[in-house]
């Protein structure tokens, strides 16, 4: 890898090529959830296979919310809608959903206001470790450390009530 910024084009086009499967992931979704109503009304509604589709198909209209959650956040761009759009997780029975994010930033949008965050620091292998309980999810990131100027900005934000947006790496002089 050179380090190179892709082009405008470049990323407007992976942009749409995530959007394209994330909507035929969504159709998928969908199909599944018809899949097992019928198959829930052939087998009738009690006893406890009944409640464990009722279950599975609860989590499967969940992922398909947040897949569509998904979708308008990418296509909008708008970053003030991230809060509001992952931080309504509905609870749902069963064991929790994992979401294991290989970017730093895809991390940072899921984790926004968890419940616990818990952290680890592995020196031997140089990696960091985040876990994040948000409702019935836990979010991981297992990677290298973050920028280390991204976090002092983040510490610096914190510290002096002063949004990260304000504050900027380098110096400030007259003339």
């Amino acid at each position: 890898m050179t380090g190179s910024v892709p082009s405008k084009d470049d990323a407007l086009e992976a942009l749409d090529f995530i959007i394209s499967v994330l909507k035929e992931h969504e159709k998928d979704l969908d199909r599944l959830i018809n899949e097992l109503g019928k198959i829930a009304e052939r087998l009738g509604e009690g006893g406890v296979l009944g409640e464990k589709i009722g279950n599975i198909e609860e989590r499967l209209a969940n992922l398909q919310n947040e897949v569509a959650n998904l979708i308008s956040y990418l296509t909008s761009g708008e970053e003030h809608k991230t809060t509001s759009q992952y931080s309504k997780v509905t609870e749902t029975k069963g064991p929790p959903i994992m979401l294991r994010c290989k970017h730093w930033e895809d991390f940072q949008v899921l984790a926004r206001q968890a419940q616990t965050i818990s952290f680890l620091y592995k020196e031997a292998e140089k990696i960091f470790q985040a876990d994040a309980l948000k409702g019935n999810q836990i979010i991981t990131y297992s990677g290298e450390l973050p920028k280390p100027t991204q976090l002092l900005k983040t510490w610096l934000s914190k510290q002096l009530d002063v949004p990260e947006g304000n504050i900027l790496e380098g110096t400030l002089s007259i003339g």
